[in-house]
């Protein structure tokens, strides 16, 4: 239990302008619902931690809070001092250091935080505040927008060369140049020859479109024969050897099939089939249908799906450090902050004040010694 000083304690130092910021994402992070800030804060608390404590409260979040940086700032106590009163601290309920894994897949790192709050805080509020998804996010630092570049200039598109000159119009006929008109019956007989040509060239154009346009749906081989068929079929392409007829690769489609069926592809069956050829092949559907039962592959293991975007990323839990050497664990196995090493070696609990009359009986027996001392 805490007792109060009624001591002044030294006026809390000015926050310098330039006072060191962490990282994005590390340093000091301020709790909840919080009191509002009075002179009387920190009062239960030893003068040079009421000192510390003052410091820390005006510092804005995101402030570096090692003892390093805390002892270039506060330089009546030394390294040794400061990280003591730190741990007072985190006994007093006021701090709490905690780590936080951030980034996402192979990039994960540890980022280390200092929640504070001027309202001392019990064990069970720390627990049950760190164990939240509350402190997760206020952890998880801002994600730094990127610098979007301005987009190159395009250069502009060349203009189309001006001719020097406009081209004349083209002069108009003149009379001598002029053709002789035709007579009517001439005129009749060439244009029933021409009507009648016409008619055969558009006839013959459109018949010759609609086959154009009705024969890739109708003798399109990727569309009638399964990919096993047409690797079968291919085959003869591949080497002369293995030529194969139409029903051969109907009766052997079923075996290339079940290849493709284990996760190899059209290519490598045709590598397989056509690999290692003796210089003459007698009957190529026997030869084929020997190598598809003997070369047939294993199944291939499932290929791996990726995750789904969608799923919603899953929840970063906090750890607690021991505030005096560093040792993470959960809230509920660091209580006071410390570790069980720790609170051995720093007791938590206050011994009760002296005995006036024992203090006086000291003091009159070492001016006893020193009276001893100084006789000849």
């Amino acid at each position: 239990m805490a007792i109060q000083h009624f001591s002044p304690a030294l006026p809390v130092p000015a926050v310098s302008a330039a006072y060191p910021m962490a990282k994005p994402g590390y340093g000091k992070r301020s709790a909840p619902d919080q009191q509002p800030r009075t002179p009387h804060d920190f009062a239960l608390l030893p003068a040079r931690e009421r000192y510390i404590a003052g410091f820390v409260d005006h510092l804005p979040d995101g402030a570096a809070m090692s003892v390093k940086q805390l002892t270039k700032q506060l330089p009546l106590y030394g390294q040794q001092a400061i990280g003591t009163s730190l741990n007072a601290l985190s006994v007093a309920g006021h701090l709490r250091r905690v780590r936080c894994p951030v980034g996402t897949g192979d990039e994960t790192r540890w980022a280390f935080r200092t929640f504070w709050s001027r309202t001392a805080r019990d064990n069970a509020w720390w627990t049950t505040y760190l164990a939240t998804e509350t402190a997760a996010r206020t952890a998880t630092p801002a994600a730094v927008p990127q610098q979007r570049t301005a987009p190159e200039p395009t250069s502009p598109a060349p203009e189309a060369p001006t001719p020097a000159t406009t081209p004349a119009a083209p002069a108009a006929p003149t009379a001598s140049s002029a053709p002789t008109a035709p007579t009517v019956g001439a005129a009749e007989t060439a244009g029933s020859a021409g009507a009648a040509g016409m008619a055969r060239s558009a006839g013959t154009a459109g018949m010759a479109g609609t086959a154009q346009k009705a024969l890739p749906a109708a003798f399109s081989p990727a569309s009638r024969f399964s990919p096993a068929y047409l690797a079968l079929a291919e085959l003869g392409r591949k080497d002369p050897r293995l030529t194969l007829s139409a029903h051969d690769c109907t009766t052997l489609e079923p075996q290339a099939a079940e290849w493709l069926a284990r996760g190899v592809t059209t290519d490598y069956l045709i590598t397989a089939l056509t690999a290692g050829l003796p210089t003459h092949v007698d009957c190529p559907p026997r030869f084929v249908r020997h190598r598809l039962t003997d070369k047939i592959p294993p199944h291939q293991p499932t290929p791996h799906t990726p995750p789904d975007t969608n799923t919603p990323p899953p929840t970063r839990h906090l750890l607690v450090e021991c505030t005096d050497c560093g040792r993470p664990g959960p809230p509920q196995a660091l209580p006071d902050g410390l570790c069980r090493p720790c609170r051995t070696t720093h007791p938590t609990s206050h011994h009760p004040p002296a005995d006036p009359t024992q203090i006086a009986a000291v003091k009159a027996h070492m001016a006893n010694l020193r009276d001893l001392l100084k006789a000849p």
